[in-house]
């Protein structure tokens, strides 16, 4: 009998979104689907700081897209962009706060066959991005407001997190319409051999 694996728990992810981007790392992101595991290690996060972060979704306030975001910690903000790609964030901080982590990329550990069929890829390309992790782990918009503190179709299981001389923090990529300041903050982390 597979043994039930505990997610981290909502006080987890109700803390400063720094600290959680970093402790993510290391983490093991699980997927069920369709009676099968699908599962990573986290190896790539950046953090989005809310209403003070002009690359952060929530810096205008709350709509219809965001609105999780400003729900309670501990749940999945999903979102499409590009026309094309789903990417999958984890917020952060206590409700009213509204911060998230963006999981970048993980490391495939179990039901890698069935990644690489839904990547049509293999090797390290197969979830080094984070709308390639998604599609390999079938995280669409069905996921969004999905509350990742249960150990039901998607959470995250704890292991040791990084140590500080594992981790790299590096400036976010891709947000090339934030404030100077914020296209500059290392608040990018990379699990690093």
């Amino acid at each position: 009998m597979e043994q039930r694996k505990i997610p981290l728990g909502r006080k987890f992810f109700a803390r400063d979104t720094i600290v959680v981007a970093r402790e993510l790392l290391g983490k093991k992101l699980v997927r069920r689907l369709n009676g099968h595991t699908l599962s990573g290690i986290i190896v790539e996060t950046e953090a989005y700081c809310g209403r003070f972060d002009s690359a952060c979704h929530a810096h205008r306030g709350q709509t219809k897209r965001n609105a999780v975001m400003f729900g309670p910690p501990g749940h999945a903000y999903v979102y499409f962009t590009y026309g094309m790609h789903y990417l999958l964030n984890l917020v952060t901080e206590p409700e009213g706060a509204p911060c998230a982590v963006l999981i970048r990329a993980v490391q495939a550990q179990e039901g890698v066959r069935i990644m690489e069929n839904r990547r049509k890829k293999t090797g390290p390309q197969l979830t080094d991005g984070p709308a390639k992790l998604c599609q390999a782990l079938a995280i669409d918009l069905k996921l969004n407001g999905w509350d990742v503190t249960t150990a039901r179709k998607l959470w995250v299981e704890d292991a040791p997190s990084a140590r500080p001389g594992q981790i790299l923090a590096t400036p976010r990529i891709g947000i090339a319409y934030a404030q100077p300041q914020d296209r500059d903050a290392p608040w990018r982390f990379l699990l690093t051999p």
